[in-house]
């Protein structure tokens, strides 16, 4: 279980709420041009489930006989159980171990330990959604079913920004749940939390939706992470992380996550990813291998705060305040200034910077947006095409790459990179059959360079390898170079894609 601390003056933590420890404006949801429909024309829902949305145009909220959104959740969702090696004691990296790859540091004793957290069936052809931190450095996973059930799961693919992650079962009759619109939740509506709490499978608990868009604080680097949650009151504890937030109509309209406690233990209110940026992320997952992330290309702030110190001409106090832009901001090429509180997007009011990053979520690089801006007092628009983090708007795809490396990647954090000594680089999460497993190299390794460029994300070495694939050059394999963090140990591994 993830800890993390809500502030340093009174100690409350928010909690990734997994049962154990298996565990710009950057923008990736999905389009949403029909009201009722988290996936839009031009982003398929590849997932083979009945998408049976509701209209929201009546007053919310009026059902509150539970027993309908129960009958309807509890099949779909499931219990998952994870096994994974952890190292234990003391871990040193000896700085001349790290640079020359000589000796043998301190190695802590490695550990094998059990986690659970719950999933949802999203998909007749066994697709499952939960949460990232859930199957984290699994080596096994397994997934019970609400029939009793059992079958071992593999990883699609992780978005750690998000904390959600896609993994797939062999099994038929399943009972997919139907999916919502979580940007049609209303504060004050009811929605229930279904999940296995400290491993008692189908457990259902109600409560209302008590605010949204909510950031938490994490102990790691945010920096990156996408911070617009749905806070509940309903009771979740360890094992409900990847568990269902429904509505009373049985939809999906989150994936509970995290909790607001003292103790480790519930303590009043619940947050959810919403689907709105999980039903993206798994959809991009599933059909491109990897997250498909669209930028504004701006540094954002709250305009009431700045408008306290720097900029004191600000009239719209609720919004994102440019402060800055990227090197390659679409932004600033539109026309939008240093100064500006961004008000709207395609119409939908931003009121926040996690606003704004949950509208941008919903687009791809390439996707135009109609952009409604505040300067000082003047209301302007402009229409901006979202590029991704490499300045272009191709989309990038990691299918076919992840599939013949067979292996899983995140990014390091911050502490991460401040703990190796490093400022780049991406970490083996989980390998299956494939050619990095074929090559030896093991979960936990740290891969910094990729045929002599620097690895920032799983995209960047994606990309070398789709290239090789394509034939857009003369290589036909990879070099890779990087560490094992346990013992600091230096290694290169050669791969050959051609054969």
């Amino acid at each position: 279980m993830k800890k993390f601390w809500k502030n340093a003056l009174n100690a409350v933590l928010i909690i990734l709420i997994s049962g154990g420890v298996a565990a710009g404006v950057t923008a990736y949801v999905m389009k949403n041009k029909e009201a009722h429909n988290t996936f839009s024309e031009e982003q398929e829902n590849t997932f083979k489930q009945p998408v049976h949305l509701t209209s929201y145009n009546g007053v919310a909220a009026e059902n509150t006989d539970f027993t309908y959104a129960a009958e309807k959740t509890v099949h779909a969702v499931v219990h998952i159980k994870v096994m994974s090696t952890v190292s234990v004691g003391r871990q040193y990296i000896d700085p001349f171990e790290f640079f020359f790859g000589f000796g043998d540091s301190q190695r802590p004793r490695q550990q094998q330990r059990i986690g659970s957290g719950s999933g949802v069936i999203i998909s007749t052809d066994g697709y499952i959604i939960t949460n990232n931190h859930v199957i984290e450095g699994a080596d096994s996973i397994n997934v019970t079913l609400n029939d009793k059930r059992s079958f071992n799961a593999k990883v699609i693919g992780t978005d750690p920004n998000t904390d959600i992650a896609l993994v797939k079962i062999e099994a038929d009759n399943l009972q997919p749940v139907a999916f919502g619109d979580s940007e049609k939740l209303k504060i004050g509506e009811w929605v229930l939390a279904v999940g296995n709490p400290f491993d008692l499978t189908s457990t259902v608990t109600a409560g209302i939706v008590s605010a949204k868009g909510r950031s938490i604080m994490t102990g790691e680097s945010d920096k990156d992470k996408i911070m617009s949650f749905i806070q509940t009151d309903a009771a979740v504890n360890r094992g409900n992380s990847g568990g269902a937030l429904v509505n009373t109509k049985g939809e999906l309209v989150g994936i509970n996550t995290a909790i607001y406690s003292q103790t480790g233990d519930f303590a009043g209110y619940s947050f959810a990813v919403p689907i709105s940026i999980a039903g993206k992320v798994v959809n991009d997952l599933k059909q491109y291998g990897t997250v498909q992330r669209a930028m504004l290309g701006v540094m954002i702030g709250d305009p009431e705060y700045v408008a306290k110190g720097k900029d004191t001409k600000i009239k719209e106090l609720k919004g994102a305040y440019v402060d800055d832009f990227a090197m390659r901001s679409s932004a600033k090429e539109a026309g939008i200034e240093k100064g500006d509180v961004i008000t709207a997007v395609n119409g939908n009011r931003v009121t926040s910077t996690n606003a704004l990053q949950e509208q941008i979520m919903k687009y791809q690089p390439g996707d135009k947006v109609k952009i409604t801006v505040d300067r000082y007092g003047t209301q302007k628009e402009f229409t901006v095409e979202l590029r991704n983090a490499q300045g272009n708007t191709e989309i990038m795809k990691g299918g076919d790459s992840a599939k013949i490396l067979g292996a899983a990647f995140k990014p390091l954090t911050d502490k991460q990179k401040k703990d190796y000594g490093v400022n780049y680089g991406i970490e083996v999460n989980n390998i299956s059959k494939g050619k990095i497993q074929d090559c030896g190299i093991r979960k936990g390794f740290v891969i910094m360079i990729v045929n002599d460029q620097k690895i920032q994300t799983p995209e960047d070495f994606y990309s070398i390898v789709d290239k090789i694939l394509k034939g857009s050059t003369d290589e036909k394999g990879l070099l890779i170079k990087g560490f094992y963090p346990n013992t600091g140990s230096t290694r290169h591994y050669a791969i050959d894609l051609i054969d």
